[in-house]
C-alpha cells in the first residue's frame, strides 16, 4: 500500500478552485513512515496513541483495546496472537509487532485509499455508489444531530464525514454532460440544496463551493476533442451545446429547490467577521454570477423572489472596503443593467440617494487600488440603470444627484468621466426636463462646456484627457439639453449664448469633433462593405442590426447630435451660425483643424 499516494487529491478541474476556502493539511508524509515496516513496534505503538481520527470511522478508546488485547480477542485483521507470532518469524508487515488499534488505523488507510482513487477515476456507477454513501451519510448526521442536539460530540464524526464527501463532488466538472444529469436524476441535487440550510455554517459553506464549481463558467472547456482539423470545429460546438444543455438542467433543478432563497439566507446568517464565513459569502455571491451570466433573464426571478437587491445595497452601503463589497456591487450591478423591475424595486428602498451617498466620496479622492476602481465604476453602472428610469430621474433630483455630478466635473478625478456618463442618461428625454432645468440653474453649463472644449484640469493644473466616448456623452447631454429647454426661457437663452460667445469657438468645435466622428464612421462603412461583399445573400436581420449597433458606437451617434445641435443653433440664431457653416468664417475652422 503506497502511504503517500494516499494523501494525494484528485486533480481539480480549471476555475476557481483556487480561491476556495481550504480545511487544515491532511496528516504529513514523515508521520505516516512511521507504520513502515522498518520501523521498531514501540515507534508504531507512540504514533497509534497520535494518530489521527479519519472522517469516514472511529478508533476505540485505548482502554477498551487492551482489555479486548487481554482476552486473547482476534485482530481487526482476522489474525490472532499465534498467527501474528508466526507471520512475525517471516518478517511480514501484517503480522507481530501490531496491536489491534494498529490494525483498525492501518484498515481505516486502505478504504481511504479506495475512496480517493475511486474519485480520481470517476465513472458513473461509481458516482451512484458516492451519490448512495452521501445520502446515508446526510440521513446519519440528521438521525444523530436530532438524537445529540445538546452533546455535539455525539454527532461531530458525522459531521466530519459530511464534509468529506461533499469534497468528493469537486470533480464533477471534468465530465458534466455525463455526471451533471445523473445528480438530478438521483435526487441529489435536492439534497445538496437542502444542506443550505444545515445547521453548521460550515457545511453549508461546503455546499456553496460545490454549487460554485459545478456552475463555474469554465466547466467543460476541458472535453477530449479530435486533434483531426476537419472535426475539430465540429466537436467543439456539439460538446459546448451538450455542456450546456447540462448545466440547465441542473440550473432547473437548483432553482426548483428555491436554491435562490436558501442563498441569500445564508448571506444573512454569516458573519463576515469570521475567515471562514466571509469567504463563504464570496463564494455564495460567486454562485449567483455563474447562474446570472448562464442565465441573465434569472435576473428577475432573483429580485422577486428573495431580499438579494436589499442585501447588496446594505453591503455596499458599509464604510469599510474590502472585496466583498466590491463583489456586492458587481452582482447589483448585473442585476440592475437589464430589469426594469429590479431597477423599480431598488429606487423604491431609496436606491439612488443611497448609491449617491456612496459615490460622493469620490468627489476629492481617487480609488486607492484597482479593486475599488472597480467598485466605483460598479456603482455608477448602477446609479446609470437607476436614472435610466423615470422614476429614478425625479428621485435624482430631489436627492440633488445633479449637484454632485457637476462638483465631480469640477474636480476633475477620476470621477468626472463617469459623472458625465450619469448625466448623460439622467438629462435624456423624455422625462429629463427637470434634470435639464436643475443642471442649468446649478452653472452646470459653464463646467459642461469647459470639459466640451477640452478645458479640464485639476487644481494643480493636471489635465485629464477627454475621450472620444466622452466626447460622444458630452454631445448627448448638449442635445438632452435642446430638447428639453422650453423656447424662449432662460434657461434656453443660456445655453444658445454658450455657443455664441468667444467668435463662436463651440461651433468650431462642434464640427471639429464631428470631422473625427465621420471619419471614424467611413472607416466602420468601408469594413462592413468587405463583409457584404464576403457573406452576398446570406446576410440575416441580425447580421444588420450587429452593423447598425457598430456605426452607432463608431461614429454615427457622435455625427447625427453634431447634425441636431448644429440645426438647432442655425434656427435660433438668427442667422449667425449659418455664416460659420456657410464659409464666411471657414479660415477659423481650418485653423482649428490644423492643429
Amino acid at each position: 500500500m503506497d502511504i503517500d499516494k494516499m494523501f494525494k487529491l484528485p486533480a481539480m478541474p480549471p476555475g476557481k478552485a483556487g480561491s476556495k476556502r481550504k480545511l487544515p493539511d491532511l496528516p504529513s508524509a514523515e508521520i505516516l513512515k512511521r507504520f513502515r515496516p522498518e520501523e521498531s513496534s514501540s515507534n508504531l505503538d507512540e504514533v497509534s496513541s497520535r494518530a489521527p481520527v479519519n472522517r469516514a470511522a472511529r478508533v476505540e478508546d485505548e482502554n477498551e483495546e487492551s482489555s479486548v488485547s487481554q482476552t486473547g480477542a482476534h485482530s481487526g485483521n482476522g489474525y490472532d496472537q499465534g498467527d501474528a507470532d508466526e507471520e512475525d518469524e517471516e518478517g511480514r508487515f501484517f503480522g507481530g509487532g501490531l496491536n489491534d488499534e494498529q490494525n483498525q488505523i492501518l484498515d481505516i488507510f486502505d478504504k481511504a485509499t479506495d475512496d480517493l482513487e475511486e474519485t480520481a477515476a470517476m465513472t458513473l456507477p461509481a458516482l451512484r455508489r458516492m451519490t448512495g454513501q452521501f445520502e446515508r451519510t446526510v440521513t446519519r448526521n440528521a438521525e444523530q444531530r436530532g438524537k445529540y442536539a445538546d452533546d455535539p460530540s455525539k454527532f461531530i464524526d458525522s459531521e466530519s464525514d459530511l464534509d468529506a464527501i461533499l469534497k468528493r463532488f469537486l470533480p464533477l466538472t471534468q465530465n458534466p454532460t455525463v455526471f451533471y444529469p445523473e445528480l438530478v436524476k438521483s435526487g441529489t441535487v435536492t439534497l445538496l440544496v437542502s444542506l443550505l440550510s444545515h445547521e453548521n455554517t460550515d457545511i453549508a459553506i461546503d455546499v456553496v463551493e460545490v454549487l460554485q464549481e459545478l456552475t463555474d463558467e469554465d466547466v467543460g472547456v476541458q472535453d477530449d476533442l479530435s486533434d483531426d482539423d476537419d472535426d475539430l470545429a465540429t466537436q467543439k460546438a456539439e460538446g459546448s451545446s451538450e455542456t450546456r444543455l447540462a448545466m440547465a438542467e441542473l440550473i432547473d433543478a437548483l432553482i426548483s429547490n428555491s436554491v435562490f432563497e436558501l442563498l441569500v439566507s445564508n448571506l444573512e446568517r454569516l458573519n463576515e467577521k469570521e475567515d471562514t464565513d466571509r469567504q463563504g459569502v464570496f463564494s455564495i455571491l460567486g454562485v449567483f454570477e455563474n447562474l446570472l451570466s448562464f442565465m441573465p433573464p434569472l435576473a428577475d426571478e432573483v429580485g422577486s423572489t428573495t431580499q438579494l437587491l436589499k442585501w447588496l445595497l446594505g453591503r455596499m452601503s458599509l464604510e469599510a472596503y474590502d472585496s466583498n463589497k466590491q463583489y456586492a456591487s458587481e452582482i447589483l450591478s448585473i442585476l440592475l443593467q437589464s430589469s426594469r423591475a429590479n431597477a423599480l424595486k431598488v429606487i423604491e428602498m431609496e436606491g439612488v440617494d443611497k448609491l449617491l451617498t456612496i459615490l460622493s466620496q469620490y468627489r476629492r479622492r481617487d480609488p486607492r487600488e484597482a479593486e475599488e476602481e472597480e467598485f466605483m465604476e460598479n456603482t455608477f453602472n448602477c446609479l446609470v440603470s437607476l436614472v435610466s428610469q423615470p422614476e429614478g430621474k425625479e428621485q435624482f433630483v430631489e436627492a440633488e444627484g445633479v449637484e454632485l455630478m457637476i462638483m465631480m466635473l469640477k474636480e476633475n478625478k477620476m470621477s468626472r468621466s463617469r459623472a458625465i456618463k450619469v448625466l448623460d442618461y439622467a438629462l435624456q428625454p423624455a422625462d429629463g426636463v427637470p434634470a435639464c432645468e436643475r443642471f442649468v440653474e446649478m452653472l452646470g453649463l459653464k463646467t459642461l462646456f469647459s470639459s466640451f472644449m477640452g478645458k479640464t484640469g485639476d487644481k494643480k493644473g493636471r489635465s485629464r484627457g477627454g475621450t472620444f466616448e466622452e466626447d460622444e456623452h458630452l454631445l448627448d447631454i448638449i442635445s438632452s439639453l435642446f430638447t428639453n429647454l422650453s423656447s424662449d426661457t432662460p434657461s434656453r437663452l443660456r445655453l444658445i449664448a454658450k455657443f455664441v460667445e468667444k467668435d463662436y469657438e463651440k461651433i468650431d468645435r462642434l464640427l471639429e469633433l464631428r470631422r473625427d466622428a465621420d471619419g471614424r464612421l467611413k472607416t466602420i462603412d468601408r469594413q462592413i462593405s468587405e463583409q457584404r461583399k464576403v457573406h452576398g445573400e446570406d446576410i440575416d436581420e441580425s447580421q444588420e442590426d450587429e452593423w447598425y449597433l457598430d456605426r452607432l458606437s463608431s461614429g454615427l451617434s457622435a455625427v447625427q447630435n453634431a447634425d441636431y445641435i448644429l440645426a438647432w443653433m442655425c434656427m435660433e440664431d438668427d442667422g449667425d451660425t449659418r455664416d460659420v457653416l456657410s464659409g464666411k468664417r471657414k479660415h477659423r475652422y481650418l485653423k482649428v483643424n490644423s492643429t
